[in-house]
């Protein structure tokens, strides 16, 4: 049995992931110890998993303003010290972060006490932590197609996100009747990520009467603090009652993505690895301030797959023409299905497992995982 510390807060995009490892690595016999943000999404989400042992770790983006530079070297000592303190005492076998602010001072403090560390970056575009910390790093786990140029001694896996247990494909009318949605209506899901997104949100609300009077059911995950949770009623051309859910936050996030026809999103990494675990066609619009614009990276290999279409954020007005074109053809619906089924084959979290079992351990690398080219995809 070995312990591993998995630095995953922040945003649901890490966490959840974080999660997913931890669940596994438990299953498998191992202890787990996941390092997470104070935010309220970590807290909200940690919440549902209280058999998984959480530390909530001081620490703060980074950025050019002095006062956000200043809360970020204040934040980052104080959980270096707090990662320098657990580590010494706990002593885990190895150390997998996820991105994200979380990351440096367990990665640190790892690499000073001598704690093998792996890095897992599921962004196209590999963000500043994974780029500035990769050197610290025993493995680094990338997206198919992906390169870190510059890297030296660090093992290098191509595979995917790993996604929660629960976050799993259901049978349509299954998951419809544990929402309660109408088996006979289209249903479109918007969600704006972890955070939530404003415009969708708003978009949500402004087209919400002209959706329905085609019939089409709406759900929106608004985002926590971004929006008034509730259910409406409207009607169709027919004079049908038509549905509208509007929740912060949801718990059901695979029977949700199995009961939508459709989904309008934007295009984290953690998104988008649970399209393709449910199988759900999408509409991405990618926030356009993502850091390096990863979000349209990710968006466009998803295209590039066949899961669905981009639309950037300027061409809001269009997106629901774009909706009815969609979510009426079924044709063009179940091809994206198929290519979302052919994604959905790959395992990465036994793949990931069963390398941090051998870091854990001091065993070497087996020749079968060694890295090799990915395919350039992307």
């Amino acid at each position: 049995m070995s312990r591993f510390v998995i630095a995953c807060g922040g945003t649901g995009g890490h966490l959840s992931p974080g999660i997913a490892l931890a669940q596994a690595l438990v299953e498998r016999g191992h202890t787990a110890t996941l390092f997470i943000s104070h935010k309220q999404v970590d807290t909200r989400l940690v919440e549902q998993y209280p058999h998984l042992a959480a530390e909530r770790v001081m620490s703060a983006p980074f950025g050019g303003r002095p006062d956000v530079l200043a809360r970020f070297v204040v934040k980052q000592s104080r959980g270096f010290l707090f990662s320098w303190r657990f580590l010494k005492q706990h002593r885990p076998d190895a150390i997998i972060g996820f991105g994200g602010f979380t990351n440096a001072g367990v990665v640190v403090a790892g690499r000073l006490l001598g704690i093998p560390v792996a890095l897992h970056e599921a962004n196209r575009i590999p963000g500043l932590a994974v780029r500035r910390l990769s050197g610290m790093a025993a493995r680094l786990y990338l997206p198919p197609g992906v390169r870190l140029p510059g890297i030296r001694g660090v093992i290098v896996r191509h595979t995917g996100l790993p996604v929660r247990h629960e976050i799993t494909r259901l049978l349509r009318d299954e998951a419809r009747a544990l929402l309660g949605v109408n088996p006979a209506q289209k249903l479109l899901v918007v969600i704006g990520g972890s955070q939530g997104s404003g415009n969708l949100n708003r978009w949500a609300r402004e087209n919400l009467a002209a959706l329905a009077l085609e019939g089409i059911q709406l759900y929106c995950i608004t985002g926590l603090g971004k929006g008034t949770a509730g259910m409406g009623e409207m009607r169709d051309k027919n004079g049908q009652v038509v549905r509208a859910w509007f929740e912060a936050f949801s718990d059901r996030v695979g029977v949700l993505l199995s009961a939508a026809d459709l989904v309008v999103s934007r295009a984290g990494a953690g998104t988008l690895a649970e399209l393709v675990r449910c199988e759900t066609p999408a509409v991405l619009i990618p926030y356009p301030h993502a850091a390096n614009n990863h979000q349209w990276a990710n968006a466009t290999y998803f295209e590039q797959q066949g899961g669905g279409v981009v639309i950037g954020e300027p061409a809001l007005a269009s997106l629901r023409q774009e909706v009815l074109d969609i979510i009426f053809n079924d044709w063009l619906l179940n091809k994206f299905r198929g290519n979302l089924h052919r994604m959905s084959q790959e395992n990465c979290i036994d793949t990931i497992v069963h390398d941090l079992e051998e870091l854990a351990s001091g065993t070497p690398p087996a020749r079968h995982l060694r890295h090799t080219p990915a395919p350039l995809t992307s």
